[in-house]
């Protein structure tokens, strides 16, 4: 499933970034999935076998209006080839697709307690300066993690959590003895 979803969504990738409607379809791909992930009754019509592609397209058709031509023909081909449920990991590679082409970052800041709104903006400004891109900040709070900060930045963790460090102080002791 992973490698039918790559193909296809570096496929649209590639048609969006020719016809230069990256963003377009990116939000739009975006609004339609997250739509499809809120309705149950979507999802039984788009990814059952039990609907002919025509009617799937004629649902296409019904269920958006004002999309990009691009994309409408991208999910009335998903429809025909009968490839809609891998909707959601055409969206993620795309997602990525398009955040690479961007310089875009999703970074998380995590810390025990809610930090004040300046610290966070300094952790992002910070970021954007080292890694020389576009961040998306998002800062949550777990208590588990008993002080400290842990920021991931992409596929990178620095965890200076008081938790990793006594864990770390725990493993050490044990070996010790």
């Amino acid at each position: 499933m992973e490698e039918i979803a790559r193909v296809y969504a570096d496929a649209l990738f590639e048609a969006a970034k020719d016809k230069d409607r990256l963003d377009q379809i990116h939000d739009q791909l975006g609004e339609f999935a997250d739509a499809l992930a809120a309705n149950r009754d979507l999802q039984v019509f788009f990814f059952s076998p039990y609907f002919s592609s025509a009617e799937k397209r004629d649902g296409i058709a019904k269920s958006i209006s004002g999309a990009d031509h691009e994309l409408v023909n991208f999910l009335e081909l998903l429809a025909e080839k009968h490839r809609m449920p891998v909707i959601f990991r055409i969206r993620r590679r795309f997602d990525e697709l398009w955040a690479k082409a961007k310089r875009r970052l999703e970074v998380t800041l995590t810390s025990a307690v809610e930090l004040d709104q300046g610290v966070v903006d300094q952790v992002g400004e910070a970021v954007e300066q080292q890694t020389d891109r576009s961040i998306d900040l998002t800062s949550e709070v777990d208590p588990d993690i008993l002080g400290g900060l842990v920021l991931r930045v992409g596929n990178m963790v620095l965890d200076a959590s008081l938790r990793s460090k006594l864990e770390k102080l725990r493993k050490e002791v044990a070996s010790a003895a």
